[in-house]
């Protein structure tokens, strides 16, 4: 009984925010513009305030006729001497978090500013909104009876010059309110545990015996987690575990190449899938319909948007558009203000936008993660998409996967060389290779024009890893767990090299 009325008056509370939602959905150039003239009457006073002389800044034009582009190296010294522990310098209030970035495999860190504002208004508002999204599209849904399992990050806060810094996901559990501790299983103890193999088992020892109505996490290495609890309790399904399980909360990488197998592990017809799009530098889209594999880009955030198009990106006369004039179903990459001090930040990300009222998005992949060495600009979101088509027509599934280009050399020509781990490998490696080339030119133009008559690229060829090349080479790299991420394309070989190289090894 008590659960019950604490699920009613949680539910209650969360949709109430739905009427502001609808504020920036009726008016979004005006919440934008508004919340970009904020942001710089907060920082007039600090190091870049003064710099760019915000105090004079009393429109969008001039803020972006005097602010540069930004990548995290223009800002790192300014960060370091915040890290160190100076106030006053990107933000106007004290900035003690930093989240150690975990979503790349290169060996130098960054870390990216949380202020206070960025946590409550942003980060956690984001979660709140995620819940009331998806409450408002489910009337009947019993979330708060049970419990939601989070799958975070894998590393501890740690400390220098009165600062504090750590993955994101350790940031966001270490300043957890109340309400968000008490609805989340495992404990915070179990959830920042550094040794990701230690951490699952003790992950599994707390959760079995739960009410668990929910998961949260990267789907990658969710399913790891969730196939181990399959194994420890010799069970066929997850229902068997968790009967009340109704959603995934899910995000970090394309769920396309994973969908199946989900399905596979909860056969319910009702259970749901919301997706997210947050990062360290903030959280900015959500799922905001059932069945759905668009997200609504949430415009009061503390973060301002402005995108450049991928056609244009890398060009000294690269345009740089509002929202208000974006495009439908082109390729932008993503630059961001917030309220933490990230002034015209390129966070590295692509998304194109399938509506735009609302103002709806996918992620398509990564500025530096795409292949475009004989201009066949394949994206991420291509790869994903036909490969989880190739998957299913071929029933097999996949575990992690890498595409790297094959240079041409003399005269021979050019093509794309995979790596994939299958969970079960096709019977008929060809046929699939087939199918996936095929795949891949119905859902790029340029990959196709590229691959018609091989007059420029031959047919893409496939390494089937051995099991746990991808976690070994992970293991390899200290990035095991949470939201570390297999990069999935590159137009340098360097990742693929090195996973051939441990390929030929024996791991025992």
């Amino acid at each position: 009984m008590a659960l019950t009325i604490v699920n009613s008056i949680a539910s209650w509370f969360l949709k109430q925010r739905i009427h502001q939602i609808e504020l920036f959905l009726k008016y979004p150039g005006e919440v934008q513009e508004e919340l970009l003239l904020n942001l710089i009457r907060s920082a007039e006073y600090t190091s870049v305030g003064n710099q760019y002389e915000f105090n004079s800044i009393r429109s969008y034009a001039t803020f972006a006729s005097r602010v540069p582009i930004s990548t995290y190296e223009d800002l790192e010294p300014m960060i370091e001497r915040a890290r160190q522990g100076e106030h006053n310098i990107l933000w106007n209030t004290p900035i003690k978090w930093f989240a150690k970035s975990s979503g790349t495999t290169n060996a130098k860190s960054k870390f990216i500013p949380v202020s206070t504002e960025a946590l409550e208004d942003c980060h956690y508002k984001g979660s709140k909104d995620l819940l009331c999204l998806y409450l408002n599209n489910n009337e009947d849904s019993k979330l708060f009876l049970g419990k939601s399992l989070r799958l975070g990050g894998s590393k501890q806060i740690y400390e220098a010059n009165n600062t504090f810094y750590g993955d994101l996901s350790a940031i966001l559990i270490e300043n957890m309110p109340i309400w968000a501790e008490f609805s989340s299983t495992p404990s915070n103890k179990v959830s920042l545990m550094t040794d990701w193999e230690t951490k699952i088992p003790a992950i599994i020892a707390e959760t079995i015996n739960e009410n668990v109505t929910s998961f949260a996490g990267v789907p990658s290495w969710m399913m790891v987690l969730l196939n181990k609890v399959l194994e420890t309790t010799s069970s066929e399904h997850l229902l068997q575990v968790w009967p009340n399980l109704e959603v995934y909360f899910h995000g970090g990488v394309n769920f396309d190449p994973y969908r199946e197998q989900y399905k596979k592990i909860i056969p319910s017809s009702d259970f749901k899938y919301y997706e997210i799009y947050n990062a360290s530098e903030g959280f900015f889209a959500i799922q905001d319909l059932n069945d759905s594999n668009d997200l609504l880009l949430m415009l009061d955030y503390g973060i301002f948007y402005e995108f450049i198009p991928m056609s244009s990106f890398g060009q000294d006369d690269n345009k740089i558009v509002r929202l208000a004039d974006v495009e439908l179903n082109k390729n932008y990459a993503i630059v961001i203000t917030t309220n933490s001090g990230l002034w015209r930040y390129l966070i590295g990300d692509t998304v194109r936008f399938t509506s735009l009222s609302p103002y709806r998005i996918r992620v398509t992949g990564r500025t530096k993660h795409h292949i475009n060495v004989f201009g066949e600009e394949l994206m991420v979101e291509n790869t994903d998409r036909a490969l989880a088509k190739a998957c299913k027509i071929a029933s097999v599934d996949l575990k992690d996967y890498t595409v790297a280009p094959v240079f041409m050399e003399g005269r021979q020509k050019g093509s794309h060389e995979w790596i994939i781990e299958f969970k079960n490998p096709p019977d008929d490696m060809q046929q699939f290779t087939t199918l996936l080339d095929k795949s891949l030119q119905e859902l790029n133009s340029d990959y196709e024009a590229k691959r018609h008559n091989n007059m420029t690229l031959n047919e893409l060829t496939i390494n089937v890893a051995r099991p746990n090349l991808f976690y070994d080479w992970l293991k390899e790299q200290d990035k095991l767990g949470g939201q570390h991420k297999i990069p999935r394309l590159s137009n340098k070989r360097d990742y693929v090299e090195q996973l051939l190289e441990l390929q030929s090894k024996i791991i025992l």
